[in-house]
């Protein structure tokens, strides 16, 4: 079995025992079925939204879940969040077992799925929250105090009294957490929270993300995104799902080291020098492209190279050696898309070909950082709290 990863929030103090606990959490759909399947009596396979799935999350961290669609993300969000009911599994949320006490589970859980639903577009900020405090039955006199912290906390105390439907994108979305935030939850479930925010509305409301939800109210924020600059500026942890299950877990930037190749930006004046081929064919370098990037004279190569730093630090030799001018090598930064393709990629052919059924992928990164990164198992990914490797 794959060793649980370890929250890796730089100087957390985290409280003992995980806030989120998952085991074995499963949930399947009846598969559509066309008219004369259904006439015929065809009943068809179930489809599995989310199969197997093991995970714990610290309170105060932020977690991403990246997926293509129909990985099973928002099944997992609307899980936790009690709006749709397990098949099978335990999801304990603070000690408190989601199945036996969901009314419970919903006072510790918020979920902010998306802006249409989520406020009243004719009422002030102001009234908006007061009408969820009745609604999620908190004490008027408290409601009040809640309510003006909420306002500061989110950075609307100036503009609580305007009516929500002219506010920008940016303000509504702050307004549906401080919303979430009313009954003081445990667990934040977020959506794609910033697909329709401008890139400044959506860097603010990262920061705001981390530094106040997470950090000052000890919130666990969950997130399902497709978004780079969340995964690597928000989360202290994400993990790829494909077809409900987690097939890899980590910090976003060590899997991306560890899943995709290390490519690199080498710019040259001298691009048709016979160095750049004998590298490639001593394998030193695995794949050389030229790109129609021109600056000043010189000429942009994609280099992708086996042995990462190392490799980069004696092609840089060799090329000075040789005489081939290089102005500057540089680190092509690694995509969500790339992590998730790679990721899904391999999850596939381990399920196809295992060398045997009690085998689990697993890879090693810098043990001084992330610990054991863990590939998916035949019966679900396992991402948990642990000692690091």
């Amino acid at each position: 079995m794959v060793k649980p990863l370890a929250p890796t929030t730089p100087g957390a103090t985290l409280a003992p025992g995980p806030v989120l606990r998952v085991r074995g959490l499963a949930k399947r759909f009846a598969a559509r079925r066309s008219l004369r399947d259904v006439l015929r009596g065809r009943r068809g396979e179930p489809v599995y939204a989310v199969r197997g799935l093991e995970w714990e999350l610290a309170a105060g961290e932020c977690f991403g879940i990246l997926g293509p669609n129909g990985a099973g993300k928002t099944t997992l969000l609307k899980m936790l969040a009690t709006l749709v009911v397990p098949d099978a599994g335990d999801v304990q949320v603070a000690g408190v077992d989601l199945r036996r006490d969901p009314a419970a589970v919903r006072r510790l859980v918020a979920p902010v799925f998306g802006e249409e639903r989520g406020l009243y577009w004719r009422l002030s900020a102001r009234e908006n929250l007061a009408l969820f405090a009745a609604l999620y039955g908190v004490a008027p006199r408290e409601a009040r105090g809640r309510q003006e912290e909420l306002l500061r906390l989110v950075d609307l105390a100036g503009t609580g009294n305007r009516m929500v439907g002219t506010f920008s994108s940016g303000m509504k979305q702050r307004l549906l957490i401080a919303r979430a935030l009313l009954a003081r939850p445990r667990v934040l479930l977020l959506d794609e929270p910033t697909r329709s925010l401008d890139p400044v509305s959506a860097r603010e409301f990262r920061g705001f993300l981390r530094r106040e939800v997470a950090h000052w109210n000890d919130c666990a924020v969950v997130i399902a995104t497709h978004s780079g600059d969340e995964a690597f500026d928000v989360c202290d942890r994400v993990a790829v799902m494909h077809a409900g299950r987690f097939v890899a877990a980590g910090p976003a930037a060590a899997l991306g080291r560890a899943l995709a190749p290390e490519r690199y930006a080498l710019w040259t004046s001298a691009p048709a020098h016979g160095v750049w081929q004998q590298l490639v064919a001593s394998e030193r370098v695995a794949s050389l492209q030229r790109t129609a990037s021109v600056e000043d004279g010189w000429t942009r190569l994609d280099l992708t190279l086996p042995d990462g730093m190392n490799g980069a630090a004696a092609l840089l030799e060799t090329a000075a050696a040789c005489g081939a001018p290089v102005a500057r090598l540089e680190r092509i930064p690694v995509t969500i898309a790339e992590i998730i393709e790679h990721a899904v990629a391999r999850a596939g052919a381990e399920h196809v070909a295992p060398d045997s059924a009690e085998r689990a992928a697993a890879i090693v990164v810098d043990a001084a950082v992330s610990g054991r990164l863990g590939l998916d198992q035949p019966r679900g990914g396992r991402v948990g709290r642990g000692a690091v490797a």
